[in-house]
């Protein structure tokens, strides 16, 4: 026996949106653990410090090459 695990997303009325392919021929037993709502996001806001001081000039994402950051590509 092993644990897998699978997290499951329901529409409006309750229903699945999607079922996981599972192994043939096999039986399952199944807790359900529901998460807390996702959709309440707390919104990120910047220190009091430094709220507004921060001013961005030119192309931040091109202004240094991909190598300079030892990204595995």
């Amino acid at each position: 026996m092993y644990a897998e695990r699978l997290i499951l997303e329901t529409d409006q009325s309750g229903n699945l949106k999607s079922l996981p392919k599972l192994p043939a021929s096999k039986q399952f037993e199944v807790i359900f653990l529901i998460l807390k709502d996702v959709t309440n996001h707390v919104k990120r806001t910047p220190h009091p410090d430094i709220l507004g001081k921060v001013h961005i000039v030119g192309d931040i994402f091109n202004s240094t090459p991909a190598s300079d950051w030892n990204f595995s590509l």
